[in-house]
């Protein structure tokens, strides 16, 4: 059951959905490629990004189940907080789940530059073939035909020149694609909750059972933690930036604890 709206979630909620909505009227479907977050590599990253980026979506349903835990959830810490040290952190817990997401990915993908900058000053089909299995096996398929013919040919100029041209296409698959939506600071906002009211029941929409807060958080840290380490293929959600988003919510409520005075 949804709490009352609160002044500060619907206004977060009228301004997600605006930016939702009315790029798509105004026919600017490339809004995201704005808003989004890009990789810290990608010559489209720019640091305003890391506060845009929540307010832009992918599609229908994940603004749906992300503004339904704002709201759902939302009212009661704003209640225990006030409008402004919600908005605080909210803001707080969004962004650095963005930094969360840059970092790791920065991590990740530095030894890939690397290895790439390296293999461009002796291209060879075995190393060709390693750097497509290690860093984008799904890519595999796609380029099996040439790494056979680069094994026949080893010493064919042009097939080096390919080779690091294909090379390239998966560093830049990696890159640039922009990490859009709410979910970071979502998370971040189950965190609290599960912190300050791990006992209360809540009612899972799939399947519609209760679970205590407490456990709730848990599980859904855990699945962050398990998707990101068994990344698919095909796999489009930025577990990263939940599970960046629970870690600041936790920095965030251990150091207010400390300062009762504002906490409360």
């Amino acid at each position: 059951m949804f709490q009352r709206l609160t002044p500060m979630v619907k206004n977060l909620l009228i301004i997600t959905v605006a930016a939702y909505f009315i790029p798509s009227l105004l026919g600017m479907s490339n809004i995201n490629l704005f808003l989004g977050l890009w990789h810290l590599e990608s010559p489209n990253f720019m640091p305003f990004q890391l506060f845009t980026y929540m307010f832009a979506h992918g599609g229908f349903m994940h603004i749906l189940f992300n503004m339904m835990g704002l709201m759902f959830l939302g009212p009661l810490l704003e209640q225990f907080w006030g409008p402004k040290k919600f908005l605080t952190f909210y803001l707080i817990t969004g962004i650095g789940a963005g930094l969360f997401y840059e970092g790791v990915k920065y991590s990740q993908t530095i030894p890939m530059k690397n290895k790439m900058e390296e293999y461009s000053q002796n291209p060879n089909p075995d190393d060709f073939a390693v750097f497509v299995s290690k860093y984008s096996p799904q890519y595999y398929d796609q380029v099996y035909d040439f790494i056979q013919y680069f094994n026949d040919n080893a010493n064919d100029e042009s097939a080096k020149k390919q080779s690091i041209g294909y090379l390239n296409d998966i560093y830049g698959l990696e890159i640039n694609v922009p990490m859009v939506g709410a979910s970071g600071a979502i998370y971040g906002i189950l965190m609290a909750f599960g912190m300050l009211f791990p006992n209360t029941q809540l009612m899972l929409l799939f399947p519609p059972i209760p679970i205590k807060a407490k456990y709730l958080v848990v599980i859904l840290g855990g699945m962050a933690i398990f998707s990101e380490f068994g990344h698919k293929s095909g796999d489009n959600v930025a577990h990263l930036a939940h599970l960046g988003g629970m870690v600041f919510a936790f920095i965030m409520i251990k150091l207010w604890s400390k300062q009762r005075n504002n906490f409360y």
